[in-house]
């Protein structure tokens, strides 16, 4: 489905459905096969550095902001006090660095499968990599899907930052997953999952949708703007054993908001507002 081709020097695309993103490239800094996945990271022309794992854009410098803070943020305002929490997957550290611009936070705890992206990624990818160093970090190598299967009724919230399910990523997009998930969750638990684009993954944002709304009390897909993706775009869905997921229980701090450059109380509820053809395969 997806394959990555360097059509000229300096130039490095990203092919998925049979169109794509091309962007230029002036330095690889690192090209490495792990035991799990090809890790690639540049230097590029106008968007920063940009990690690739196995021909497919993970994030560029210039527009990662966007997805972390979705990825974060929306879950841990629909929680009433997130103490302890959970990410899966996440080894370029940026959702980590999110969730520690929460001071209510006391724990974070994260299992990535591929130790190989975490190293890479703090050696070229301070900006996202500085997550790693918050004192309140624990950080576990392995299995994500073991991992939520051990634990019962331990964090308020989980963040599944996941690649997309092909190879290590797949399991993440399973059923058995989220009902694990679900046991792993407090009584007022929210988790946020990455839900791939309603235009290039319809069956898989319907299967994770399917998922959720089966196992949890209220569930949404937001809508996340991100140029660098192939469709410009990506999906968090968002579900909670308690609350309704379009609403924020929580103020913003000034703070917080002073530190974000995507997310704020209005895209929260704006972004579950969806075209008509997503509500229709959704219903």
């Amino acid at each position: 489905m997806h394959n990555m081709q360097s059509a000229v020097p300096g130039m490095v695309s990203e092919i998925d459905h049979g169109f794509g993103n091309t962007i230029e490239v002036t330095k690889v800094l690192c090209d490495e096969q792990s035991d799990f996945q090809h890790i690639q990271i540049f230097e590029t022309s106008h968007l920063g550095r940009m990690l690739m794992l196995d021909g497919i854009i993970q994030l560029t410098e210039f527009d990662e902001f966007a997805y972390q803070e979705m990825m974060v943020h929306p879950a841990l305002q629909l929680h009433p006090a997130p103490e302890k929490v959970l990410i899966v997957g996440g080894g370029d550290g940026g959702v980590a660095r999110e969730v520690a611009r929460h001071p209510e936070v006391k724990h974070i705890v994260q299992c990535e499968i591929d130790g190989k992206v975490v190293e890479l990624c703090k050696k070229y990818l301070p900006s996202t990599a500085c997550g790693f160093d918050d004192p309140r970090m624990e950080l576990h190598i392995g299995d994500g899907l073991e991992f939520v299967r051990n634990s019962c009724n331990e964090y308020d919230v989980i963040i599944v930052d996941s690649t997309d399910p092909v190879g290590p990523g797949e399991v993440l997009f399973g059923q058995e997953f989220y009902q694990s998930v679900h046991r792993a969750l407090k009584a007022d638990g929210v988790v946020a999952s990455q839900s791939e684009s309603i235009f290039l993954y319809p069956e898989i944002v319907k299967r994770l949708y399917g998922f959720t709304r089966e196992l949890f009390f209220d569930n949404g897909y937001a809508f996340i703007a991100v140029p660098t993706y192939p469709a410009g775009s990506i999906g968090v869905c968002l579900a909670s054993k308690s609350h309704r997921v379009t609403e924020p229980l929580r103020k913003l701090s000034w703070e917080l908001s002073k530190q974000l450059k995507y997310y704020n109380e209005a895209i929260h509820t704006a972004a579950f507002q969806l075209p008509a053809f997503a509500r229709q395969m959704l219903q």
